[in-house]
């Protein structure tokens, strides 16, 4: 089922008459397509025999991906901790498929739970590559654009509050003052004020390969650039809970100055706080999932599937807004590529 309205869903078929054309060493090796389930936001999957995988681009917005993998990740993965897909062959647009594509390793694990895990050595695992990826040297890197991941949150202030707004015609249980009160806390917070740092820009579950108890590899490279950390931190809110929660914003952000920022890039689908609490250490209850229930022991109403799909999208950065998006938002077993 198509998760966007204008996509070009490549086939199988399609997929064998480009490596033919393009990279005939690959072209006698059997072309799977993955499972829905397994599919990431942005690219059609094809599993090419049992060491490669076809990443398809299915929307425009896509397009650049394969050639800013092939461009960078090279550069990056030499200095990280874990596997990262470095890009085996870029194919290029044909008349068949109008945007370039690639083929990448395919790698070996599961993905984290996608509703949170409190697994506090992955936590640990984690912020290392956070950390490792934040100090390679930044000079040249692509810089983000204003309103992306990795910029100030005020350049994004009006589409939050339209979010919000858009949000009360809906009866999803939702303590949207809260929300406010909570988003008002992170877009004045100061803007970072160090040096760009590289970001991978979305650490979260369906991105992460876990093997053997460890992280193993980083995949999904889209929203990589140069920028404010806020991004990765927020991986504390939308990829840990409890101890491996703190576990990881102990180690990649230590101030209130990091954190807040990074507080305001957090809404994803997770488990739902049941307390509320003011902006300070241990704050992930009100701006990391956009809801508060009215007391501690008052119940959680606000876990549905459409309920987390708006929360999701709500500055998520997905280009349907926070109404009308059918994004099947970070599906338990993503890409493996």
């Amino acid at each position: 089922m198509p998760m966007h309205d204008d996509e070009v869903r490549a086939t199988p078929e399609l997929v064998e008459r480009l490596l033919a054309e393009q990279c005939p060493q690959w072209a006698g090796l059997p072309v799977t397509a993955l499972p829905d389930d397994v599919e990431g936001t942005d690219n059609v999957l094809f599993r090419l025999g049992d060491a490669l995988v076809v990443r398809m681009p299915k929307v425009e917005w896509a397009a650049q991906q394969a050639d800013s993998d092939a461009r960078w990740l090279p550069r990056l993965a030499p200095h990280l901790p874990v596997t990262v897909p470095v890009p085996e062959h870029v194919g290029r647009p044909s008349d068949d498929y109008p945007w370039a594509w690639s083929v990448v390793p395919w790698v070996e694990g599961e993905t984290p739970p996608r509703l949170g895990s409190d697994d506090v050595p992955l936590a640990r695992d984690l912020a290392a590559f956070a950390l490792r990826l934040r100090q390679i040297d930044a000079t040249g890197g692509p810089t983000k654009p204003p309103g992306s991941r990795g910029t100030p949150l005020s350049h994004v202030d009006d589409a939050a509050r339209a979010g919000l707004e858009r949000l009360r015609g809906h009866d999803d249980g939702l303590d949207l003052d809260a929300a406010e009160r909570a988003w008002d806390t992170c877009v004045s917070a100061p803007d970072w004020d160090g040096d760009p740092v590289w970001i991978h820009g979305d650490l979260q579950p369906g991105n992460l390969v876990v093997d053997g108890g460890h992280l193993a590899a980083v995949i999904d490279w889209g929203a990589l650039g140069v920028g404010d950390p806020a991004p990765d931190v927020a991986a504390a809110l939308w990829t840990f809970t409890g101890a491996a929660r703190a576990a990881y914003r102990d180690a990649v952000a230590p101030d209130d100055a990091t954190w807040v920022p990074a507080a305001g890039r957090s809404p994803r689908p997770s488990p739902v706080s049941t307390t509320t609490a003011t902006p300070s250490r241990g704050w992930p209850s009100t701006a990391d999932r956009w809801s508060a229930p009215s007391s501690p022991s008052s119940p959680d109403r606000a876990t549905g599937p459409r309920t987390r799909r708006l929360r999701a999208c709500l500055l998520a950065g997905h280009r349907a807004g926070v109404e009308g998006c059918r994004v099947r938002h970070h599906p338990r077993l993503k890409e493996h590529r």
